[in-house]
């Protein structure tokens, strides 16, 4: 995939985490001709994963480059609030601020003959246009766990860490849900879910959790060996990082595996609306053609299997997602998991 990004035209500066117009930035590209038309994106998603998608576009769109923003889905949705940058598209993978943006009119909406191609579960008032369909994982330790039995379910997590609190003080990571937007977004739903998610968070507290940003993060924390367990990791992400598959194994929990919808919505205040929803198209025509896109990264919507019988559990779209952005739900929310995690 990085190969795919270094053949455009030009690919300016990356940029190291720093602050910029108020938000956290992780990278920053511009990809194409320097005299381009920009499009104007801010994303979660890594430029790497990304960059045949976007690589694909400009070739479809001469004379057009994009100015590709990365930051996590906290400062995505900062960015956008403060306004102080204008961007055209925003990409997040959390679908609870995406459904915020909007629900609070910052966004536009689209219909077209490439939207139409979105499952209506993936379409939120042609505001929100899913465009993948992700696994939140379970990432071990390959030599932490080598000839021993992997856990299959939360419960299987519990009985582990609770039977040996030496093996995994220190070991366990997961996401800082006071940094993350995804990682809020991932531990309501357990939270909504099952009762069980508390009792592994409580267990995880007493073993001195390592908390993090992103997913890429855990995920390179597990192949060093510094964490054994990573929990609610991007299963994408990890299952893309055939560097680490000696390294890593990739859990889908069989109790439940929640999806996450990774969404595009056209943002209200950009300067290149046109090309903006020509780029939304590109990404629906990507993901949800049959077979989808060869240039798209992540495994096909289609292949996740759903059903009543499934343990798969796509998170639903729609103003449920709103619930725990309310002030007071969201500032208790925080209270009760801080409590159990052991982090003040």
């Amino acid at each position: 995939m990085r190969n795919a990004l270094f053949s455009l035209a030009l690919t300016f500066l990356t940029l190291a985490t720093l602050p910029a117009a108020g938000f956290e930035v992780e990278e920053k590209h511009w990809i194409g001709p320097e005299d381009g038309t920009p499009l104007r994106i801010i994303s979660t998603t890594d430029t790497a994963i990304l960059a045949p998608l976007i690589e694909s576009f400009l070739q479809k769109h001469p004379g057009t480059a994009v100015d590709y923003t990365v930051a996590n889905s906290s400062e995505v949705m900062k960015a956008v609030l403060k306004g102080e940058e204008q961007f055209d598209v925003a990409l997040s993978s959390a679908m609870d601020l995406q459904t915020k943006l909007a629900n609070d009119g910052f966004t536009r909406s689209h219909q077209s003959a490439f939207t139409a191609l979105i499952p209506d579960w993936g379409n939120w008032r042609n505001h929100v246009f899913a465009f993948s369909l992700e696994p939140a994982s379970v990432v071990l330790s390959a030599a932490g766990f080598r000839g021993r039995d992997i856990p299959r379910t939360r419960q299987d997590l519990i009985a582990l860490m609770r039977a040996e609190p030496e093996r995994f003080l220190g070991k366990v990571g997961t996401y800082d849900v006071a940094l993350s937007g995804l990682g809020y977004l991932f531990a309501t739903q357990d939270a909504r879910t099952s009762e069980t998610y508390w009792r592994l968070m409580e267990v995880t507290g007493s073993l001195e959790p390592a908390l993090f940003c992103c997913s890429a993060s855990m995920i390179e924390s597990v192949a060093a060996g510094e964490i054994l367990i990573a929990y609610n990791v991007l299963g994408s992400y990890a299952r893309a990082r055939q560097d680490l598959e000696d390294e890593i194994i990739v859990i889908d929990p069989e109790d439940y595996t929640h999806l996450m919808m990774r969404s595009a919505v056209l943002l209200s205040g950009g300067g290149q609306p046109d090309l903006a929803q020509r780029f939304v198209d590109h990404l629906a025509y990507a993901a949800w053609s049959q077979p989808p896109g060869a240039e798209y990264p992540f495994r096909p919507p289609s292949a996740e299997v759903i059903g009543a019988a499934s343990s798969k559990r796509p998170i639903q779209l729609g103003p449920g997602l709103l619930v725990y952005q309310d002030a007071e739900k969201r500032r208790r929310f925080m209270a009760e998991w801080f409590n159990a995690i052991r982090k003040q």
